[in-house]
């Protein structure tokens, strides 16, 4: 969750605690104990610093110079266009047929290459999957710089269903050494295998080790850069935990190296992955990390690279085998792998509450919009049967809220003759209240509940919203275009706090819906300047919010007016009548009223004294 979003939740958080405060009647206590600073803790692991070794000057002097022209193969499968190249042997461009780039739709140019996202960053070596070394004498080899042979004579092959390819590259050196990278397509598959073969190389490669690497991160394909370097980082998958590196920071370096068995590495931005995966692990391995964020004329970028250290056996032949994975970040897609691929998945976190977040977003909300998804050819009226479900499944405590409120306010006049009978003796007025709600059967804090409730299935939501791959450009009606994006109608030529510049006219909808709730709900004369401040804040909070988000708030806000309506007009609520046993139960009440009576006695105590 990137900053401006999560002080976007603390405000939201803040003035909820304010609106529950406004409308509790209970006097407020003699003293409160002074609050202590709140700790905020990156939800992302700490990443210990370690060495980093002093990066020598790439040379390929042992083999020679690269002096063939480029080559390019490319195989077109049913889900991805992949270009390999001889220099370096390497992956050149990943073009995903089934992801359109943003800005298709807006240019009369719908060539392939202008319509698919394409993944590789092709900036510094030109591709990726490359195989580096530090040779005896100390010299950094960078398999990229050196010319390949492939063993295809073809430019172009096509694949489908369970059709299957295999390319091999070598590298031939002096003495018989070489160097093979055979890669296996899949026509139905977003992953290939590739098999790295050393031979005779004994005499050459040095440390014990050489790395597999993907050294450029994934190129930014959404045309909110800003936002996506928000959810760009890589990570390490390792001893049943997925560890991350996140440069968050404007010229930040942040780096994890261990050692050790390793599942997969992996560099991902918003919607999308590349995964590199050892297929049979060694404990003598480890893997390698790194993050750096900088600008450029396009805006933020943060570039990732990760690489698999794969043990040297000092032999004269070596084959190691690997899992190449660069595709979307579906859920139940990389479940499949049986690989823990789906732990990238960013299911939301919000002050430490991920426990409680993640099993709504991952067994509820993401499994109902799946299936809903699956027969309904809109995704808007997805998100609006979705909220439809969510207000029912919530409907009984909103009932309950709603009457308990009903009762507050008819509570109050008794209330008001308590404060002007103990204005002047706070304690008893407290202990006198406690005794009042007790006597009715009333919780004041019963009308609260939903609104408690929200936050949680808010942050899910919010995150589902956001990283979802089935809600990446889903158009719904009107000027609304992507669920998964700002609704914007205006674009301001300023900027207000939070980071917005942008009107949507979903969060004006909302903020809207929101302002009518409040104004049936807060007849205290006391209270009222709540009616506006909630919805002003909310509406301008949630401007940058993806519109889906938006789309549900203002859906799940006509339900409840409907409902509150229903409730309150429609059904004659039950006369304020005392409870048959108020003291039967010791519940909320009743503790409340045996503190406020323990706290009157100390005092009382202490006087004496």
């Amino acid at each position: 969750m990137d900053r401006n979003s999560t002080f976007a939740f603390l405000l939201i958080g803040v003035i909820l605690v304010v609106w529950l405060y406004w409308n509790s009647p209970a006097p407020e206590p003699p003293k409160t104990k002074p609050t202590t600073a709140l700790e905020q803790k990156d939800t992302a692991k700490t990443v210990a610093p370690v060495a980093v070794e002093e990066k020598k000057q790439e040379d390929v002097s042992p083999f020679g110079p690269a002096n063939q022209a480029e080559k390019v193969i490319t195989i077109e499968t049913e889900l991805s266009r992949i270009e390999l190249t001889n220099k370096g042997g390497k992956i050149r461009r990943v073009f995903l047929k089934k992801f359109n780039t943003w800005y298709y739709s807006k240019t009369k140019d719908t060539t392939f290459y202008k319509k698919n996202v394409q993944l590789v960053n092709t900036g510094k070596n030109g591709g990726d999957f490359n195989i580096i070394f530090v040779t005896k004498d100390g010299k950094l080899v960078n398999t990229s710089s050196l010319d390949f042979n492939a063993n295809k004579n073809n430019s172009y092959y096509r694949l489908s269903g369970k059709d299957s390819l295999s390319i091999e590259y070598a590298f031939s050196g002096e003495n018989g050494k070489k160097i093979k990278k055979n890669f296996m397509f899949f026509g139905d598959k977003y992953d290939s295998k590739v098999d790295i073969v050393l031979e005779n190389m004994e005499d050459v490669i040095s440390s014990f080790r050489y790395d597999v690497v993907w050294q450029n991160g994934l190129n930014f394909v959404e045309e909110n850069s800003v936002d996506e370097a928000n959810y760009s980082h890589a990570n390490i998958y390792a001893g049943e935990e997925n560890v991350a590196v996140d440069a968050s920071t404007l010229g930040e370096k942040v780096t994890k190296d261990i050692n050790g068995k390793v599942d997969w590495v992996g560099v991902r931005n918003k919607y999308f992955a590349a995964f590199i995966s050892p297929r049979n692990p060694s404990s003598d391995g480890g893997a390698y990390i790194e993050g750096n964020h900088y600008n450029n004329k396009y805006g933020t970028r943060e570039v990732y690279s990760a690489s698999v250290k794969v043990p040297f056996q000092n032999q004269k032949y070596q084959k190691d085998s690997f899992t190449l994975y660069v595709g979307p970040i579906d859920y139940y897609l990389l479940k499949t792998y049986n690989n823990n691929y789906e732990s990238i998945f960013e299911f939301g976190n919000f002050l430490g509450l991920k426990f409680i977040i993640r099993p709504i977003s991952e067994y509820i909300m993401l499994p109902l919009l799946r299936f809903l998804d699956s027969f309904i050819p809109n995704y808007g009226l997805v998100i609006i049967l979705f909220t439809i479900i969510i207000k029912l499944a919530l409907s009984p405590l909103t009932k309950t809220s709603l009457k308990s409120m009903a009762k507050m306010q008819q509570l109050q006049p008794m209330i008001a003759e308590l404060k002007e009978k103990y204005k002047d003796n706070q304690q008893k007025q407290q202990q006198e209240t406690m005794k009042l709600y007790q006597t009715y059967g009333i919780n004041p804090m019963g009308g609260c509940l939903p609104m408690l409730l929200q936050m949680p299935i808010l942050v899910a939501l919010w995150s589902l919203f956001n990283v979802a791959i089935d809600i990446r450009q889903q158009p719904f009606m009107l000027w609304i275009d992507n669920l998964s994006s700002p609704d914007i109608i205006y674009k301001l030529p300023f900027t207000l706090p939070l980071g917005i510049n942008v009107i949507s006219g979903l969060a004006i909808l909302m903020g809207v819906t929101m302002f009518i709730q409040q104004k049936m709900s807060v007849k205290d004369p006391t209270q009222k300047a709540m009616i506006y401040i909630m919805p002003v804040m909310f509406t301008i909070m949630f401007m940058s919010m993806p519109s889906g988000l938006n789309l549900y708030y203002f859906v799940f806000n006509l339900l409840g007016i409907i409902q509150q309506y229903y409730v309150t007009h429609k059904h004659n609520l039950e006369p304020l009548v005392p409870v048959a046993n108020p003291n039967k139960k010791k519940g909320f009440m009743a503790r409340m009223m045996d503190a406020a009576e323990k706290q009157a006695h100390i005092q009382k105590q202490a006087k004496k004294k």
